[in-house]
């Protein structure tokens, strides 16, 4: 009872922070892991800058959606399991609801909502909060020329194209040799093992749609599930359009839009999927069975964090993961600059965020919703300019 009187303000302060996260943020997990950076080290102080770092690197050696992991292991440091399991749904469940609407109107009226003028205001803010946290936590993750070496060498293998996963255990690894070779030359018996875990293949499922088939395809996606949301369209591809039949091309395009102008983490396309496939069950079941693994994913891996720290040569690999990730962000960026930053409009809306961010470390969601703002204002000038020509 002292325990559950004892977390019971921490679990509301989660719930508060996480639903309003969930509901505001948009562009992807380098953005949401930016937002969070904001509130939970820069305003309320949970942790410090290494811990969260150290949190980005754990989430990245675990399948699932990176930026959820990070809401579950933040709750888990807040307040235990109850935190983790506060944490993640918190995030998740605005963009579930959000995409359950915008399914059922799919569904109903056979079209998906249009939201340009949103993405149009909201990308370039996006931009400047993740500069922001590439700024903060870079200053603290490299902080040798080793690790920027390590860093600068992501960003140009994943330019030519070499996988995500592969980066990151090229970064871990190499930090890890490079810090311990002197240690590594003396006893070379010392070796770090990493065990792999096998996983049990789903079995066929029948042509005919079913619930259990539906539950027992996104769990296994969210068992093995690495990389971005262009990762997970793989999969889903995979399975629902090409093996099972249950999708068309079209509709899992729809799904994946509709993701996309939604706050929140992109899993959810699997919510508009289970709902066009089998209703609020199917929607539930869907959602469930994606995000199971992660929230175990978590539950094992967190207490292993600081024990990894510890180590010599596992902490050694965390540094090179964590530097590995900031690394891919720093890309991902750039390509997420390259198509939101299009025209004078868009530049200015990331320089005056970038400006506000930095000089009055204005709240990031404020910022994001004075973007989309200012993006639905343009459009109706725009229109109205239109209407007169």
């Amino acid at each position: 009872m002292a325990d559950e009187a004892q977390n019971r303000g921490p679990l509301g302060e989660l719930a508060k922070l996480f639903l309003r996260l969930g509901a505001t943020a948009f562009g992807g997990p380098a953005a949401h892991i930016g937002m969070m950076h904001d509130e939970v080290v820069k305003r309320r102080k949970w942790m410090s800058d290494e811990q969260f770092l150290d949190l980005i690197g754990a989430t990245n050696l675990i399948p699932g959606p990176n930026s959820t992991e990070m809401a579950m292991h933040i709750g888990f440091l807040k307040a235990g399991w109850r935190g983790l399991l506060i944490g993640g749904l918190s995030f998740m469940m605005p963009a579930v609801l959000i995409v359950l609407l915008f399914a059922w109107a799919y569904v109903r009226f056979g079209s998906t909502p249009q939201a340009s003028w949103l993405l149009y205001g909201v990308k370039p803010i996006v931009i400047a909060i993740i500069i922001q946290a590439l700024w903060n936590l870079g200053k603290k993750a490299i902080n040798s020329r080793l690790l920027a070496a390590v860093g600068i060498g992501v960003i140009s293998l994943y330019f030519l194209g070499i996988n995500e996963i592969a980066l990151l255990l090229f970064g871990g690894i190499a930090v890890m040799l490079a810090k311990n070779w002197r240690l590594l030359k003396g006893k070379a018996a010392a070796l770090l093992t990493i065990p792999s875990c096998g996983l049990m293949a789903v079995s066929q499922i029948p042509v005919n749609f079913s619930l259990i088939g539906l539950t027992l395809n996104m769990l296994k996606i969210g068992a093995v599930w690495y990389g971005s949301g262009y990762v997970l369209l793989a999969f889903l591809r995979a399975d629902f359009v090409e093996r099972l039949h249950w999708l068309t091309d079209q509709q899992l395009i729809n799904a994946v839009a509709i993701g996309q102008i939604t706050p929140g983490p992109i899993f959810t396309a699997a919510t508009f999927i289970g709902y066009i496939l089998g209703g609020f069950s199917g929607a539930t079941l869907a959602t469930f069975a994606i995000c199971l693994p992660s929230f175990v994913f978590v539950a094992i891996s967190n207490p292993l964090i600081p024990r990894i720290r510890k180590s010599k040569f596992a902490g050694s690999l965390l540094d090179g993961v964590n530097v590995a990730a900031l690394g891919l962000m720093a890309a991902v960026t750039w390509q997420l600059g390259r198509a939101s930053l299009v025209d004078p409009f868009t530049i200015c809306l990331g320089v005056v965020a970038l400006f506000l961010l930095f000089r009055y470390r204005l709240n990031s969601v404020w910022v994001v919703m004075g973007g989309a703002s200012a993006g639905l204002i343009w459009s109706l000038l725009n229109k109205s300019v239109s209407l007169f020509n």
